[in-house]
C-alpha cells in the first residue's frame, strides 16, 4: 500500500510540474504577443469649472504620459471639447470640436522620469472651437474635455479605449473631464436644508461651497461624535433636520457647490434654496458625489 501511495504521489507531482510549465508557457506567449499601449495618468485636476461671464477662465489638468518606452513614444495630445446640455430651456445643443494639439515638446520630465505637462483650455477657446454663443449654453451645462494621446507609431488612445482597470486607482486615466459652466453668482442668503433619514446625523458627508477659492463646509453633525452627556437620543431633531444659511457676498466672481460623500450615503438627503426661496433641487437619498448644478447668475 505504501508503494502504491508513493507512485500515486509521484504522479501528482509530475502532473503539477507539467501543468505549471504549460501555464507559464501560455502566459509568456500572451505577454510576447501583446503590444503594450500607453496611458495619460491624471496627476491633479487643477480647475474643473468655467465662468461663462469671463472668457479667460480655464479648465486645466496635470497629466503624465506612460508608454512601453518610458515616454519615448509620445508624439502629441489632442484636446477635444463637447457640450453636455443640461439646461433644456434654451434648446438642446450638440457640438464637438478639436480645441488644440499639445506637442511632445510641451512636456517636461517629471519626478519619476516620465513626461508631464499641464493641459489647459479657456472658456473662450472651447466656445469658439464649437462655434457656440451665449444662446447655446447656460450655467449648469457641462463642457466635456477629452484628451487623445497620439504615439509616434501612429496609434491613438482616448476615452473609448479606457477600461475600468486604468480609469481609476493608480492609473487614473479617464481621458474625459467634466467641466461645469458657471457664472458670477447673484449675492444673497441661500439655504441648505439637510436631512438624515436614520436620525444620527451625517457620518463624513457634507456640502462644500467654494466662493472665490474659499471653502465653507455644511453638514448635520454626527450623533456619534457628540458629547454623550448632552447629545440626547438618535432620532432627535438636531440629528435629523438641520437648515444652514450660505451667504454669497456682493462682488463674488465664482461659487461652486459640491456634495462630498461619506459613510452611509443612503441616509443623506438635502435641498438647496435661492435667496427668493426657489428650490434648486432635492438630492438624495444617496446623492451622487461631485459638483452640484447650483447656478443663479447676476
Amino acid at each position: 500500500m505504501k508503494n502504491i501511495f508513493k507512485i500515486f504521489l509521484s504522479g501528482l507531482l509530475v502532473f503539477s510540474f507539467n501543468s505549471c510549465e504549460d501555464s507559464d508557457t501560455v502566459v509568456d506567449q500572451v505577454v510576447e504577443d501583446t503590444k503594450a499601449g500607453a496611458v495619460l495618468r491624471t496627476i491633479e485636476v487643477l480647475s474643473n469649472t468655467l465662468n461663462s461671464s469671463i472668457a479667460s477662465t480655464t479648465f486645466s489638468v496635470e497629466v503624465e504620459e506612460q508608454d512601453s518606452e518610458g515616454g519615448a513614444l509620445l508624439e502629441s495630445v489632442d484636446v477635444y471639447v463637447s457640450i453636455r446640455d443640461l439646461t433644456p430651456d434654451n434648446g438642446n445643443t450638440e457640438a464637438e470640436a478639436l480645441v488644440k494639439t499639445i506637442p511632445a515638446s510641451a512636456f517636461t520630465t517629471g519626478p519619476v522620469g516620465l513626461p508631464r505637462t499641464t493641459v489647459s483650455a479657456t472658456f473662450g477657446e472651447a466656445e469658439a472651437a464649437m462655434g457656440l454663443d451665449a444662446s447655446k449654453h447656460a450655467p449648469g451645462d457641462l463642457f466635456v474635455f477629452e484628451l487623445r494621446l497620439n504615439l509616434t507609431d501612429g496609434r491613438t488612445y482616448g476615452a473609448k479605449d479606457a477600461a475600468g482597470i486604468i480609469t481609476g486607482g493608480y492609473w487614473s486615466s479617464p481621458y474625459l473631464y467634466n467641466t461645469l459652466l458657471l457664472c458670477s453668482p447673484k449675492p444673497g442668503d441661500y439655504s441648505i436644508r439637510m436631512y438624515d433619514n436614520y436620525g444620527d446625523g451625517w457620518q463624513g458627508s457634507n456640502v462644500t461651497v467654494t466662493m472665490d477659492g474659499v471653502d465653507s463646509v455644511f453638514a448635520i453633525p454626527s450623533y456619534w461624535d457628540a458629547d454623550p452627556a448632552t447629545r440626547g437620543s438618535v432620532g432627535d431633531t438636531q440629528w435629523i433636520d438641520v437648515t444652514e444659511t450660505v451667504t454669497i457676498p456682493a462682488g463674488t466672481l465664482e461659487a461652486t457647490w459640491e456634495f462630498v460623500g461619506g459613510s452611509y450615503p443612503s441616509e443623506v438627503e438635502f435641498e438647496i434654496f435661492a435667496p427668493d426661496g426657489t428650490s434648486f433641487g432635492y438630492f438624495g437619498p444617496t446623492p451622487a458625489p461631485g459638483l452640484l448644478p447650483i447656478t443663479l447668475c447676476l
